[in-house]
Formats: C-alpha cells, sequence, structure tokens
C-alpha cells in the first residue's frame, strides 16, 4: 500500500484535500493530510512563535506516525507554500520517503524562504518589508473571495468550492514565508515529480525550452528519477479536478510520467534550429547590444526593431540576437531595402520587465541615432513574452514610430507572474495608440493561457478601433518560425513583413 501525506497552501488547513485523498483511499491508498499549526499555538519554548520550523516539524509527525508501508513508500506531496515544509521534512527523514510531489510549485534549495515563491509580486514586497520588524505572533490575514488569484489561478474552481475557501481560510503566521529553509542534502537524491497547472502559467513545454536555453539551474530536472504531470487547471487542482489530481498522484507514486529531454539530446533545441525562409546574408554590424543588418540601398533607410521574449535565463548562450529567427527576421528585412536591427535585453526573470524596457528603449535610441538609420521612420516587432514590452510604447507612441508589430505575443501577465499595476498590459495601453497600426501574428496551435491574452487584446482593441491587422498561422506553434517550416508558416511571414514594411515606408 502506497501512504500519501499531503501539505496544504498557505491559509489553508487539511479540508482542502478532503475529496482527493477519498478517490486515493477509493483505489487502495492510504491518504493523510496534514493539519499546520496555525497562529498562536506554538508552545512556550518557540516564544509564541510559528514558523517554517514549526510546520516541519507537524509534517515529522505525521511521517513518524504512519506505519512504514509493506511495499511503495511514503509519497510526500506539498502544494504551493506546501512543498516547504514537505521537503523539510523529507530532509530529516529521507528514509522513509519514497518520493517527492510538488504540485504547482517549484522545488526551494537550501536557504530560500517561502516569500521568495509568493507570485505577487506587489505583495511579496511589501511582506519583505515587514521582515526586520516581524513580531513573534504576527500573521498575514487570509484572502478575501476575490484575492485569491493574488496567491495563484483560482482557473476551474466551482462557485462553491470557492466560497468555503474563503469562509474556511486561517491567518498565515508570517514567519513561516520568512523563515529560510535549511537542508542538508539527505532527500536530495530522492525521486521527485512536478504536477504543473498550465492554469496558472507553466506548463511541460515551457519548462523543457527553459532547459534547452541551457540554464544551468535547470540541469537536475533532466534527472531520470524526476517526472512531469500536466494539468489544465488553476493552482487549485484539488478543489477544481480533484479526481484527476488523485490520478496523477497514483501515476506518481508508480514512477511514471513525462521525463525532459537534455538539451540537445537528439536536435538542436527549437530556437536554434534553422528559419523557414532562405534569406541571403547581409553586412552585420554589433553595437553594444545591438546588431544592424544593413540593406544595400543608399541613403538613412527605415528600420525595423526586432525585440526578443522570455524571460530567458541569464547565462543562456548564444544570447537571441544570434538565434536563427531574429538573424533570419533581421536580414529578411534588410534585403527589402531596411535596417534589420535586433537587440538582446535583460529580461531574465519576471521582475526584469521595468529593466528590459529601458533596455529596449536605450536600443532604439541608439538604432535611431546610426546615421544610416531614418529617425523619423522606425517600427518595433516584439515577440513571445517581449509582448508586454509594447505597452509603453502603445501608451505614448512617438511620431518616429510608424509601426508595432508582434508574433505569438503575451499580452497580459501569466497568472503565476504576479505582476501588478497596468504598466505592462498592453489591452490597457492599446486606447492611447491613437493611429498607430499594429500587425498581429497569431499562432493557431498557441498555449490556451498565452491565446487568452491575445483575445483580451483583441477585444480591448476592438472597443478601441485601434488599427489592428491579424496574421493568422492556423496549424502554426509558439516559435513556428523554426518549429513549423511550412508553406503556410513562411506565407506569414511574408505577409507579416509586407505589411510592416508597408507601413513603415508609407
Amino acid at each position: 500500500m502506497t501512504v500519501f501525506i499531503m501539505v496544504p497552501d498557505v491559509f489553508t488547513g487539511a479540508h482542502v484535500w478532503e475529496e482527493t485523498a477519498a478517490r486515493l483511499a477509493a483505489a487502495g491508498a492510504e491518504a493523510h493530510a496534514v493539519a499546520l499549526t496555525g497562529p498562536g499555538a506554538a508552545d512556550d519554548t518557540a516564544g509564541g512563535r510559528v514558523d517554517l520550523d514549526t510546520h516541519v516539524a507537524d509534517v515529522v509527525a505525521v511521517i513518524d506516525a504512519v506505519d512504514r508501508p509493506a511495499d511503495g513508500g511514503i509519497v510526500l506531496v506539498g502544494h504551493g507554500y506546501g512543498i516547504h515544509p514537505a521537503l523539510g521534512a523529507a530532509d530529516r527523514r529521507a528514509e522513509r520517503i519514497a518520493r517527492i510531489v510538488c504540485v504547482d510549485g517549484a522545488l526551494p534549495q537550501d536557504g530560500t524562504p517561502a516569500l521568495a515563491a509568493v507570485p505577487d509580486q506587489e505583495l511579496r514586497a511589501r511582506l519583505a518589508a515587514r521582515a526586520a520588524t516581524a513580531g513573534a505572533g504576527d500573521v498575514l490575514d487570509p484572502p478575501s473571495r476575490g484575492d485569491w488569484r493574488r496567491w495563484g489561478s483560482t482557473a476551474g474552481i466551482p462557485d462553491a468550492a470557492l466560497d468555503r475557501l474563503t469562509a474556511r481560510a486561517v491567518p498565515q503566521p508570517l514567519h513561516t514565508l520568512l523563515q529560510p529553509l535549511r537542508l542538508t542534502g539527505a532527500a536530495a537524491s530522492l525521486p521527485t515529480t512536478g504536477v504543473l497547472c498550465t492554469g496558472n502559467g507553466t506548463g511541460i513545454e515551457l519548462v523543457q525550452k527553459l532547459v534547452d536555453f541551457g540554464d544551468p539551474a535547470l540541469a537536475a530536472l533532466v534527472d531520470e528519477r524526476v517526472t512531469f504531470f500536466e494539468l489544465a487547471t488553476g493552482h487549485w487542482p484539488m478543489l477544481s479536478c480533484p479526481a484527476e489530481l488523485a490520478e496523477v498522484l497514483l501515476r506518481a507514486a508508480a514512477g511514471e510520467g513525462h521525463r525532459l529531454e537534455p538539451a540537445g539530446s537528439a536536435q538542436p533545441p527549437a530556437h536554434l534550429r534553422p528559419f523557414l525562409l532562405d534569406v541571403p546574408e547581409r553586412p552585420r554590424e554589433r553595437r553594444e547590444n545591438v546588431d544592424l543588418h544593413l540593406p544595400d540601398a543608399p541613403g538613412p533607410r527605415p528600420a525595423v526593431v526586432f525585440v526578443h521574449g522570455g524571460p530567458l535565463p541569464a547565462g543562456a548562450r548564444p544570447t537571441p540576437r544570434d538565434w536563427p529567427s531574429f538573424v533570419g527576421y533581421a536580414r529578411y528585412a534588410a534585403g527589402q531595402g531596411v535596417v534589420g536591427a535586433t537587440v538582446d535585453h535583460r529580461l531574465h526573470d519576471v521582475t526584469d520587465y521595468a529593466r528590459a524596457a529601458a533596455d529596449v528603449a536605450a536600443a532604439v535610441a541608439r538604432v535611431r541615432a546610426d546615421p544610416r538609420v531614418a529617425a523619423d521612420r522606425v517600427a518595433l516587432w516584439f515577440f513571445s513574452g517581449g509582448g508586454l514590452l509594447l505597452a509603453d510604447w502603445l501608451r505614448t507612441p512617438p511620431a518616429w514610430l510608424r509601426c508595432v508589430a508582434a508574433s505569438y505575443p503575451v499580452l497580459a501577465p501569466l497568472p503565476n507572474w504576479g505582476l501588478s499595476g497596468e504598466r505592462f498590459r498592453p489591452a490597457a495601453a492599446v486606447r492611447d495608440a491613437g493611429a498607430l497600426p499594429l500587425v498581429l501574428t497569431r499562432a493557431g496551435r498557441e498555449t490556451p493561457e498565452i491565446a487568452a491574452t491575445v483575445e483580451e487584446f483583441l477585444t480591448a482593441a476592438g472597443r478601441c478601433g485601434a488599427d489592428v491587422e491579424v496574421v493568422d498561422v492556423p496549424h502554426g506553434r509558439h516559435g513556428f518560425e523554426t518549429l513549423d517550416p511550412t508553406e503556410e508558416s513562411r506565407a506569414a511571414v511574408r505577409h507579416a513583413m509586407r505589411s510592416v514594411l508597408a507601413r513603415l515606408t508609407a
């Protein structure tokens, strides 16, 4: 018999696991949901403070209380914040744990506080500011019904379940988020499974792409002991799809799941495959973070600045301006008689959008200052997660900006990115775009979460009468220029380039 021990996320208790636990029991497993110590329940030796160590001890106590399974072993499941006390307990009782399952979260490292995983950046900053003066009994009040999404997408939760979640929520002891997790490494070799909730913004394909970028911090994810599952729901699968979650947990316990491929193990990763058009090489000049691909035509020429997406690992090599797709686009533009400029910017984390926006603005100024560029005729072309950066240009479009383009863009922060405010929300900025033309290339096989941001933007653009041309690639995927070198994709790239150049040279 497999024994599941399940640890809840912030503000919740053992009750959130009731339906999942019942389905595990019906399948012949033993299931225990951990009741974490709440505010004011610490003993006198802790000085009234409930912290992460308190919750680690709660999990250890449940591990010690169950009989050792005759076969299988204990599967320790942590949801969101719950992976911190779960991993701390696994470190102390590694010999009793068969597998760790992380539900919609990332495995923390030694010295990492749970605060680092709080998705809402504004909230995380406020809590960090409280750290220096936090008293032993300080708590974080539970969210209102409408504020749960600040802690993770509520997609898929029935209204009645969301009502119960809100009604039964309890304050979170502040020190559980502030105290760093301490690990000896005893559990580092345990098999691990990640359950990714795609409605919260992350799926297996995205994680594989991050591995392909060569981020050394993700190298451990390609270990054969690490598996992944996806659930098409928000951050709370035990409330939105308990049966599916129970099935995934049973399969994880059996060692099933998707295993990631090491970077470059079979063929070049998607971003390093050839560009779908055969474009001749053009003269290229590198200046700081900008490459200029130059046309044969004399005199100052219009320019198209291509802005890559992200977030991308800081150590990824080659950098985007050397990727075949961006080199291909820039050469294609140069072959049409305009300057094609590619840019490297520092969007390495979702917290970096302001820094990346400054990098792009400086790069555009550098391009416009070049004597071979017609400074009053510039277009900006954004890709993927770089789509959020176009909001600044929509909100206050300069006279020299003749067109904005976006290919398979992310046009609103994904649920687990935690970006608050209006700055990087193109759907809010488009009402100020005026007559600025926009060319949007839409991938028909886009992930649902990104596709929803595009539809949100197009709805807002339609309401304000913005000049938007949509170029559809019905069978194209995100990054189709190297993933799907079909005639449909080639035609879409040619169409989008013609549309941009027509507006740029009009």
